[in-house]
């Protein structure tokens, strides 16, 4: 098969993948997780079911696809903005901030529990923490965050915490937790000063008795 053609099917298969899993999401934010068919995802994206059946075996199994594409392209977003410009907090801000906004953003409670089941969601996870933990020891070698706490400890603690931001009402709510995250990294004890043990002793020495 030449070359051009073999581009061309991929690209129509890979168009019609897409329209099928945002059609089946807005079918199901729209009706309900149980209410939409493969007949009605079929219809929605102008497909023949037997066409549809090529790509998916279950409305399930699309959202799942959905999901693991959705996640994927948030840890790429995630992952400029780790790797970019700028210190390591001002880096971890922008990380933690557009992470909150990720889990604020997040669908229902039952279409969350039946896709947080993907393997592909603990990978995600842990790509997010070692992200996280990098940008901290980063921070922890430039004196802007606390060194008292292993990194690998505060990640979890941020990711953990920014998870509680997928039950607020409100952007403030986020933005608020967000701050007090922020503001347990830049702890006074980061980074207490240390007298060298020679200074210690002499000043033992010149004590008064």
């Amino acid at each position: 098969m030449p070359k051009l053609w073999s581009q061309t099917i991929d690209s129509h298969r890979s168009a019609v993948r897409d329209a099928i899993l945002d059609t089946t999401v807005l079918l199901v934010e729209r009706d309900g997780l149980r209410a939409v068919t493969m007949s009605d995802i079929a219809k929605g994206a102008g497909i023949g079911r037997a066409t549809l059946y090529k790509y998916f075996d279950s409305v399930e199994e699309i959202l799942l696809a959905w999901h693991e594409r959705q996640v994927g392209s948030h840890l790429a977003e995630l992952g400029e903005l780790g790797h970019g410009a700028g210190r390591a907090d001002e880096r971890l801000r922008s990380v933690l901030r557009a992470y909150a906004g990720m889990e604020h953003d997040r669908l229902g409670t039952e279409l969350s529990v039946l896709l947080h089941r993907g393997k592909h969601v603990a990978r995600a996870h842990d790509h997010l923490l070692q992200l996280v933990q990098s940008l901290l020891e980063q921070g922890v070698e430039a004196r802007l965050f606390r060194a008292d706490v292993p990194p690998a400890e505060l990640a979890a603690y941020c990711v953990h915490a920014l998870g509680a931001t997928a039950g607020m009402r409100s952007a403030k709510s986020v933005g608020r937790l967000l701050d007090v995250i922020l503001g347990g990294l830049t702890d006074a004890r980061a980074h207490p000063r240390r007298r060298r043990p020679d200074v210690v002793k002499g000043a033992a020495r010149a004590r008064p008795r």
